[in-house]
């Protein structure tokens, strides 16, 4: 399950497809994460559909694969933004979503925006760990220790939950040729996490246009036309290391 938690839903248009994902949203019954966080909320001209009365309307089926495998889908849209604007007591929502679901899949990934706010929380009240994909550039770089301050604050606020640093991900560092800067930038994130104690991948989400590309299509990059091997399989490197952080052999 893949739930998105930002409002500009690069998480659904990336799975669905372009084209798929502005179908979804012209249907008049779709449901998304924005009727989670706003299912006890009075009728509006935004939220003008009634509340939630399936939890399972708002999940999306996406893949289904022999052995009963499957992916499915908890979309976003711009108007989640609107839920930022009266927040109160809106982060429990979230977890009690997943608290009724959550035998039905073996891993929950929680795609959230960086920035501080009530989706934050929601999704670190959600989660067991945290994993940042981090660009090597300054601007992302100087963020990290603001995500440092915000977890322990977290941690210190909700005392009876685990939520641990799963790992930095190195996220569109180029494979030759890195620049200086970038070269600045894996320093200083390998610097900030050595201090507070967390873990860098081994493994590297190097930069590839066919991530642009599979975002069109809709298609994992295993499946995105044209995508070299060595692309593939530095992403298959990722997914491993992830997956064993999180516990799966």
């Amino acid at each position: 399950m893949a739930i998105d938690l930002d409002p500009q839903a690069n998480l659904s248009q990336y799975f669905l497809g372009a084209k798929d994902y502005l179908k979804l949203l012209n249907k008049n019954d779709t449901k998304t994460i924005v009727d989670i966080f706003e299912q006890f909320s009075p009728p509006s001209v935004v939220f003008g559909a009634p509340p939630l009365s399936n939890m399972n309307d708002v999940i999306v089926p996406l893949r289904n694969w022999k052995r009963a495998d499957f992916l499915h889908l908890v979309p976003s849209r711009l108007e989640l933004a609107w839920t930022l604007k009266n927040p109160t007591e809106k982060a429990e929502l979230l977890p009690r979503f997943i608290s009724k679901i959550e035998d039905n899949y073996d891993l929950i990934l929680i795609d959230c925006a960086p920035t501080e706010s009530i989706l934050t929380t929601a999704a670190y009240r959600s989660s067991r760990y945290l994993f940042v994909p981090v660009k090597p550039e300054f601007l992302a770089t100087i963020g990290l220790p603001l995500l440092a301050r915000s977890l322990g604050e977290f941690q210190a606020k909700y005392e009876g939950q685990q939520l641990d640093m799963g790992g930095i991900i190195l996220n569109g560092k180029r494979r030759s040729n890195t620049p200086p800067e970038q070269e600045q930038s894996c320093h200083d994130i390998e610097a900030t996490a050595k201090e507070h104690g967390w873990r860098v991948f081994e493994n590297v989400a190097y930069h590839s246009d066919s991530f642009v590309t599979g975002s069109r299509e809709g298609t994992p990059i295993f499946q995105t036309s044209y995508a070299r091997d060595y692309v593939r399989n530095e992403f298959n490197g990722v997914a491993k290391e992830f997956l064993q952080e999180v516990g799966f052999k």
